[in-house]
């Protein structure tokens, strides 16, 4: 299993480590992913290798006018749709509540709880920094999420942290490093040229939650052309994604 890589010594980004079989994917909400770390996604499942989505909410407060109940199943199957889009057939919820996502110990517990059940060489996720690279202000239920991320990590490889899970079966398992998308600070990228029709796919997808944004909706294409151009970039490529990596 791959150890956690250290950030470049210069200001040229080194290229996320790809000696790795499996990973798991955490997020906030459905969609999250698909703005950017699916091309990366798309990249490594053409290539092989296992990736698993873990979503804490079910977006359910995430279209005006579309009652939470409502809400819930049409974006939970959206994101099973985008997911497929990228070559992913394992798609996961946990019952937090969108909008009001608290970090604390019950996170904690629940990313753990999956992390020792799935067992993944590597855990992705989106920043926690109070900023986007883009200078955008992140979301509250995003900045948890990343953070208990980071945390759940050496919450899973810990059998004296939340000792429960072990009663449940689980042993302790350890992965390899947290990579965090769109992070202002990030420290390594991946080559994903080639793989912006998958990532726009992806994105589209979410036709009722994009449908629900009305005309601030942004076109999945160009979006996604600025945000892996970015990432491209930093990386002298035409496109990449790049990671803060825990």
């Amino acid at each position: 299993m791959t150890d956690a890589p250290s950030p470049a010594p210069s200001g040229d980004l080194p290229e996320l480590p790809d000696d790795w079989a499996s990973a798991l994917v955490v997020v906030a909400h459905p969609d999250d992913i698909e703005y950017g770390l699916a091309a990366a996604v798309s990249r490594w499942t053409s290539e092989g290798k296992t990736v698993r989505y873990l979503l804490v909410t079910h977006g359910e407060a995430g279209i005006d006018g579309v009652e939470p109940a409502e809400a819930a199943p049409l974006r939970a199957q959206e994101e099973r749709d985008g997911a497929a889009e990228v070559g992913v057939d394992s798609v996961e919820f946990l019952d937090h509540h969108d909008g009001v996502v608290e970090y604390g110990l019950a996170l904690r517990r629940d990313l753990a709880r999956v992390i020792r059940a799935r067992r993944p060489d590597v855990l992705l996720g989106m920043t926690h920094r109070e900023r986007f690279a883009g200078g955008g202000t992140n979301q509250s239920d995003h900045r948890a999420v990343g953070q208990a991320l980071v945390d759940a990590r050496a919450d899973a490889g810990n059998r004296w942290i939340f000792p429960e899970l072990v009663a449940e079966g689980l042993e302790p398992w350890s992965s390899g490093f947290v990579a965090l998308a769109s992070s202002p600070e990030p420290t390594h990228v991946i080559d994903v040229s080639g793989q912006l029709d998958a990532a726009v796919a992806s994105l589209e997808a979410h036709t009722r939650y994009l449908d629900g944004l009305g005309e601030s909706a942004p076109d999945p294409r160009e979006l996604l052309s600025g945000i892996l151009g970015g990432g491209g970039a930093l990386a002298g490529v035409e496109h990449a994604v790049a990671f803060e990596v825990f």
